[in-house]
């Protein structure tokens, strides 16, 4: 579907800011100020295997009428969300759970009557979307979300991981008639019917950076041994046990830290309700036995995804790390080998069936992977279908693993975990996560239900440290057929345990605290095998909440795949124990009224995930596919700006693609204007004198989080420009990304932007 943009009338476009030859083809400016969400802080404190989260997002409203945002951004899949407030001035409201549908009223009903309001409501276990309604002109107002979530630990090291970016998602299926339910740039489709709510628009590359991130981690080992602590994508400076990202970096990847912890062991640890109620929580942990039992013979099949999003380096790493899980077979094991977009490939000496994996046959295997290439669109049911169906047939005297390679970026993840469900029987699926910004939630998901492991790899650098433990886990785990007493109905406990990696369980149970917990299991040669671990008595509400969010996604699961008379269940958990869910919603309501009711709704653009490669605007995807979706980024307009509800004339025709609507007033498209005259900056630079005035009081890093965030910005006005004129500018710029005294620079950005404003010279010997 496409829309016609009507030409701008030259009255309109005297109000627009201008860009720049080097600003990139769809980049966006606007003399009213930035897109509406301001800034991102992430305040984490790691406490042993225990990471507690405070998300603020920052809005602002640099129109001239009230503003809805809608911010569609992740959360860690495992993390439970436990609370939320707003804050805009000296009015800060607690926010509400109670069930979506009523949620979703209490906010439009808010809405409507010119209130303040705000609501967060999760689409997948690690999207969820935040709207924000009658924001004043002018106004700054600050979400702020509590989450408490387990750092994933294994080998010796804990990762604490927070995504900070949706990625483009392939969506399949045929466009369902009538209006879409959000306001993404993909059509709801009857494989994907909520697709417009998980496909938020996308910034070119060249805009300048949108949004101040802020990230502080504190560490507490809680008796833990701790080493070296590493940050795998972002620049960060360390201050004793203090962890900060660099001012400057963009949301467009995964946080993520990883700590090398030593001293981790078994315990168990029992939290009483607080209500006086005769239950509780329980928490168990169980390092893996160091047994040296044989391994049984395989019967392997490897998946390749080779779809557009893998291109660029995520293509080069995932045919390294298919190989590499290919060169641990042995002569006892058969394998085979399929890679897929729209279409499934296999190599072609190798048949349609299971092979023996000898030297010839891997050394085919290998070079049949060593020649794929990215294309087309992410087709995963026939790929995993096929290969579930060819391990279907396994004796019991052989193990079944099926490996996925992929990033993961599909929007049909209830659906194939659905369909693939009655086919999966013995067989172990692991997956491996390539992307600095994988789909963790689907694919830890999908291991989950094939009782295997997920591995992800953000970066090349990370790549032979995963595969070492890919290599360990591909293997039969060592533990086998567990069961945790007391039992607890959900979540489902683990079945079996892996070398390097313990087995964490959650539960509920019933009575007195219990003296111990016992897990039962088979080691791999069938003997008993069981271990005692004595109870310890805590009052820790992160126990209580890591629990109900692993039953919630445990129950969300069971929905997925048919069990519809589960969704009471998850809404009594979810209101109970106070942890968001699919089904119930956070709601702010401000009693005050600010508005008429009458507000320009805008869809906050996102970063283009770092690494991934964007078609030419005009161009289509890599390829498309029938029903709708492709492998690649969507296909983007000269434009992928904020989304209003009415069109806005631009300066040209042009046709985009559904969801990325017509810039909204005061944006203007990269490459259609003319060269900017220095009037048009002075007033740019006079609205940058106003914003650092405001911000003045802001504390030191603050600061210098905002000072980094000009500098983007200014560098792209300037970078094409010539003239005397523009030299003070030039020079703020490289004094800013330099860095020194933020008091200093301080200054120095308000004495250059105002004299720039007002048309004066700048004097030279101030640089010197």
């Amino acid at each position: 579907m496409t829309f016609t943009v009507a030409p701008m009338k030259s009255a309109e476009e005297d109000r627009i800011g201008r860009t720049t030859e080097d600003a990139g083809v769809g980049a966006l400016l606007t003399d009213r100020g930035n897109l509406p969400l301001e800034s991102l802080d992430v305040r984490a404190t790691i406490t042993g295997l225990i990471g507690r989260v405070v998300l603020t997002t920052g809005f602002v409203n640099a129109h001239d009428t009230a503003l809805e945002a809608t911010y569609v951004f992740p959360l860690p899949d495992r993390a439970a969300v436990t609370g939320m407030k707003m804050t805009a001035g000296d009015r800060t409201v607690e926010a509400e759970l109670q069930e979506r549908g009523a949620a979703r009223q209490a906010y439009d009903d808010a809405i409507a009557a010119g209130r303040r309001a705000s609501i967060v409501e999760e689409e997948r276990p690690d999207v969820f979307t935040m709207r924000v309604g009658n924001i004043p002109a002018g106004e700054h107002v600050t979400v702020e979300l509590s989450l408490v979530g387990p750092l994933v630990y294994e080998d010796g090291a804990a990762t604490f991981r927070f995504p900070l970016v949706v990625a483009p998602r392939y969506v399949p299926g045929t466009p369902l008639p009538g209006p879409s339910v959000g306001d993404g740039y993909a059509e709801d489709t009857d494989v994907v019917p909520d697709a417009s709510r998980i496909t938020p628009p996308v910034l070119l590359p060249g805009f300048p950076n949108p949004v101040r991130l802020g990230i502080g981690v504190e560490i507490d080992p809680a008796g833990l041994e701790l080493g070296e602590v590493r940050s795998s994508l972002h620049t960060v400076s360390t201050e004793g046990t203090t962890v900060t990202v660099a001012p400057g970096e963009r949301v467009d990847r995964d946080f993520v830290l990883r700590l090398a912890y030593a001293g981790n062991s078994t315990a168990a640890v029992c939290v009483p309700d607080p209500d006086d109620s005769d239950e509780g929580t329980y928490q168990l942990t169980v390092l893996p036995p160091d047994l040296a039992t044989p391994v049984r013979p395989r019967d392997v099949v490897l998946l390749l995804d080779r779809s557009g999003s893998m291109s660029g380096w995520k293509m080069v790493a995932a045919r390294r790390a298919a190989a590499r899980i290919i060169d641990t077979l042995t002569n006892d094991d058969t394998f085979a080998v399929l890679t897929f977009d729209h279409q499934v490939e296999r190599p072609a000496e190798l048949g349609t069936g299971l092979v023996a994996a000898t030297d010839r046959h891997r050394f085919r295997a290998v070079e049949h992977l060593a020649a794929v290439q990215a294309r087309g669109g992410t087709e995963l049911f026939e790929p995993l279908r096929e290969g579930l169906t060819l391990l279907a047939r396994a004796s019991e005297e052989r193990d079944p693993v099926l490996v996925l390679v992929t990033d993961g970026q599909v929007g049909n993840e209830d659906q194939l975990l659905r369909d693939i469900a009655p086919v999966i029987n013995r067989t172990r699926v692991h997956a491996v996560g390539i992307d600095t910004a994988v789909n963790a939630g689907f694919l830890g998901r999908l291991a989950a239900q094939g009782a295997g492991r997920c591995e992800l790899v953000e970066s090349e650098d990370r790549l032979d440290e995963a595969m070492t433990h890919i290599q360990r886990r591909i293997g039969a785990p060592v533990i086998t057929d567990l069961v945790v007493t007391p039992e607890s109905s959900v979540p489902r406990q683990p079945s079996a345990i892996y070398p390097g990696v313990p087995l964490v369980a959650f539960g509920r149970y019933r009575g007195p605290v219990p003296e111990s917990l016992t897990v039962r299991g088979r080691t791999r040669d069938g003997a008993d095998w069981q271990e005692n671990v004595v109870v310890r008595q805590l009052s820790e509400p992160a126990v209580r909440a890591q629990w109900a969010r692993a039953a919630l996604r445990d129950l969300e699961d069971r929905y997925a795949v048919g069990e519809k008379a589960v969704e009471p269940e998850i809404v009594r958990i979810s209101l109970r124990f106070g942890v968001l869910c699919r089904f119930t919603a956070f709601v702010a309501v401000d009693e005050r009224v600010v508005s008429d009711g009458t507000v320009h709704r805008v869809v906050q653009p996102v970063e283009l995930p770092s690494g991934w490669e964007m078609p030419a605007p005009g161009f289509a995807a890599p390829m498309a596919v029938a029903g709708g979706g492709y492998g690649g980024p969507p296909p983007l307009a000269p434009a992928a700006p904020a989304r209003f509800d009415a069109a806005v004339p631009l300066s040209a025709r042009y046709t985009v693609t559904r969801g990325f609507q017509p810039a909204a007033p005061s944006l203007k498209v990269s490459g259609t204007a003319t060269p900017g005259r220095p009037a048009d900056l002075r007033e740019i630079t006079a609205l940058e004198v106003q914003r650092l005035e405001k911000e003045a009081g802001r504390p030191t890093w603050e600061r210098r989080d905002l000072l980094a965030d000009l500098a983007s910005r200014l560098g792209v006005l300037v970078a094409s420009r010539q003239g005397p004129e523009y030299e003070p500018l030039r020079r703020l710029v490289a004094d800013l990304t330099a860095g020194g005294d933020v008091d200093q620079l301080w200054a120095r950005a308000l004495q250059v932007l105002r004299e720039f404003a007002a048309g004066k010279e700048r004097r030279r010997s101030f640089w010197r």
